[in-house]
């Protein structure tokens, strides 16, 4: 739950963020909030929080509580220490890998594996496999490039938009493209 509305935080009205951001915050301070006090830490109306609490699929406040619950209390706690100014390196340490572990458990429960062996199917038999990855996920793209070129398989890595475009121009069928998005706006 709190990783969906991390992802869909940017989607959000102006209003709805703030309850996202007092949630995401703090959200065992979340669960025990009264509809009233969320909305009052928000500084939005109660109205305001039923209808996020109704974007993320919750019949109302109640249900959306159970439901931040139920998946805080299911696999890696959620991590949410911010590194301070004053922390020595045995404490942000601790915090770093903590979220990256917490990062890690998440996405290995929503990690489809139907999806996952469709996707080693279309690459095994690819004439030729191309990566698309820009900003910071242009390294990632470069990364698979050097991992896919071991296969013996021709394999292309593009971080550039319009080289991107041209080259998609080119592809025939057989060909497979791995687009690389952080965010998945690109």
């Amino acid at each position: 739950m709190l990783d969906r509305i991390r992802q869909q935080r940017d989607s959000l009205n102006r209003s709805e963020r703030k309850v996202a951001d007092v949630i995401l915050n703090d959200p065992e301070a979340a669960i025990r909030s009264s509809i009233a006090a969320l909305a009052k830490l928000a500084d939005v109306s109660e109205p305001t929080v039923n209808r996020f609490c109704r974007s993320f699929e919750s019949k109302g406040f109640p249900d959306f509580k159970l439901a931040l619950a139920q998946s805080m209390a299911s696999g890696t706690p959620f991590v949410s220490q911010v590194v301070n100014p004053t922390d020595q390196a045995p404490e942000y340490t601790d915090k770093i890998f903590a979220a990256s572990a917490a990062a890690i458990e998440n996405a290995r429960r929503q990690v489809d594996p139907a999806a996952i062996e469709q996707a080693v199917d279309l690459l095994i038999q690819a004439r030729q496999i191309v990566f698309y990855g820009m900003g910071a996920s242009a390294s990632v793209a470069d990364d698979a490039y050097h991992k896919f070129f071991r296969f013996n398989i021709p394999v292309l890595a593009c971080a550039d938009s319009l080289m991107q475009r041209m080259h998609s121009a080119t592809l025939n069928t057989g060909d497979v493209v791995v687009a690389i998005s952080h965010t998945g706006r690109t």
